[in-house]
């Protein structure tokens, strides 16, 4: 019988790390979840505060990070996300991804315990090899605007690897592909929670460029099951997890437009600085080394997301004006 774990998830009260600590507890795992409410929120790991295994610290990574008593798991989410998020906060982007790490490296490396870093597909850039293998070294701008995210993860792989070589510290490295699902902020600026707001509202569903761009999109519970698979591994990565189900984004629009009902038109806006063209994970790593392969297919993860994303605006209509 598994023992339960006692884990440090550094931004876990963010999108990502709050289903990540929801799982770890329903398994049995007792959750640290660190996090400075920067991008992240306390109402995401509201429904946790209470439970027995379950401990919400407010930490910046960047200037600390100290757990007292034993670890086994040290998953560093702690970074910005989308465009929106991390063209606000460049220089904190920055510094999560090398300060930031180096922290949470430090914490692990103390305690002895398996450290996950958790990348992004946006290491390949705008890839000129696709789909995209781990062993490829990614086409990066590094002095564009997405360079604080890209370069911030890319370098973040790098302290990891030194400390594994170095220190013989327990590292991992996942790439993760463009996840989605409940608990995405309306105005986040990523394509999925953007479309289906703007559908549901009845606004332009706001496309970029051409539209022909295309992106691979991983619900939420595969992502989160990835992770663990490669954190309750030896394996050191680093390894992709994403869906290889490969969509163009009007494709994308058009979709939650259909699903929506929504008679939304489609509107095309000027397309970002070094927005990349293609985005598909090669995921053989992960299925031959993890086990693991995407179980949610892209209508019933959208489904699921569209009635969170109801629910949440019912809601907010509901609440009086202030």
């Amino acid at each position: 019988m598994r023992r339960g774990q006692r884990v440090a998830v550094t931004g876990g009260a963010g999108f990502l790390g709050s289903h990540l600590c929801e799982r770890l507890l329903e398994r049995g795992d007792t959750v640290v979840c660190l996090d400075n409410f920067l991008t992240g929120s306390p109402e995401n790991v509201a429904h946790l505060i209470g439970r027995p295994r379950f401990r919400l610290v407010e930490c910046d990574t960047t200037s600390y990070v100290h757990v007292p008593g034993e670890v086994d798991r040290v998953l560093h989410l702690a970074s910005a996300a989308s465009p929106v998020d991390y063209l606000r906060h460049p220089i904190e982007t920055l510094k999560a991804g090398s300060i930031g790490t180096l922290h949470a490296l430090g914490l692990a490396r103390e305690k002895n315990a398996r450290f996950v870093l958790a990348s992004t597909s946006e290491v390949y850039g705008d890839p000129l090899q696709h789909p995209q293998p781990e062993t490829y070294w990614g086409n990066v701008n590094p002095i564009g605007p997405r360079s604080v995210y890209d370069e911030a993860k890319r370098f973040a792989e790098s302290l990891t690897t030194a400390y594994r070589h170095t220190h013989a510290t327990d590292t991992a490295i996942v790439r993760i592909f463009n996840t989605y699902g409940p608990r995405m902020r309306p105005h986040d600026g990523r394509a999925i929670p953007t479309f289906i707001r703007q559908a549901l509202t009845g606004e332009p569903i706001t496309v970029a460029g051409d539209g022909r761009q295309t992106r691979s999109v991983c619900y939420v519970d595969d992502t989160v099951t990835g992770i663990l698979a490669l954190a309750d591994s030896d394996f050191p990565g680093p390894v992709n997890i994403g869906n290889p189900t490969e969509l163009s984004m009007l494709e994308l629009a058009e979709t939650i437009r259909d699903l929506t009902g929504s008679s939304s038109p489609i509107a095309f806006v000027d397309r970002p600085v070094d927005d990349p063209g293609v985005r598909r994970p090669d995921t053989t790593l992960a299925a031959e080394r993890l086990g693991w392969r995407p179980r949610v297919d892209v209508t019933t993860g959208l489904h699921r997301t569209i009635a969170w994303f109801q629910r949440e605006l019912a809601i907010a209509e509901s609440r009086p004006a202030s």
